[in-house]
């Protein structure tokens, strides 16, 4: 298995990506229905607080991530946030993941941020008996607030 950081040039490999995740969330319309233009997908893999990163067993994406730096007010840090973390079914319990969330260590340490964080959801045990191996387990409450358009 080989672990890549995504460029602008990898988009293919990036498609691949969404589609697991939408497999692995249960989601393939929010995942696949409205896929973006290529030119959009180099953009957000070209900037540097976008940390996009693929588990490969050939030319096949098995597993991924997606992160975002977080730049923080409070102190001259950063915080890197993993929103996006599935492997494919066959390689589960393997360790994809935990080593997709040590290569983002790696890129964390790099860009000088002081803690990655991840949320799970309620009744997702595999997913929070990973987080709890690999970290500080906290309590919080999520809200999505949302966005609707103002009418013109």
């Amino acid at each position: 298995m080989l672990l890549h950081r995504l460029w602008p040039a990898d988009v293919g490999l990036l498609r691949q990506l969404n589609a697991l995740f939408g497999s692995a969330f249960a989601d393939p319309e929010t995942y696949g229905a409205e896929p973006p233009s290529d030119t959009y997908l180099e953009g957000l893999l070209a900037k540097e607080h976008i940390a996009v990163i693929v588990a490969l067993a050939g030319e096949e994406v098995v597993g991924g991530l997606v992160a975002y730096g977080l730049d923080k007010f409070e102190r001259a840090r950063r915080e890197m946030y993993i929103y996006d973390l599935a492997v494919a079914k066959t390689y589960r319990r393997l360790g994809v993941a935990t080593a997709l969330i040590e290569h983002l260590r790696e890129i964390a340490a790099r860009r000088g941020a002081w803690v990655v964080y991840v949320q799970a959801d309620h009744g997702d045990d595999p997913a929070i008996a990973l987080y709890e191996k690999l970290g500080a387990r906290e309590e919080v409450l999520h809200f999505d607030i949302r966005v609707e358009p103002k009418p013109r």
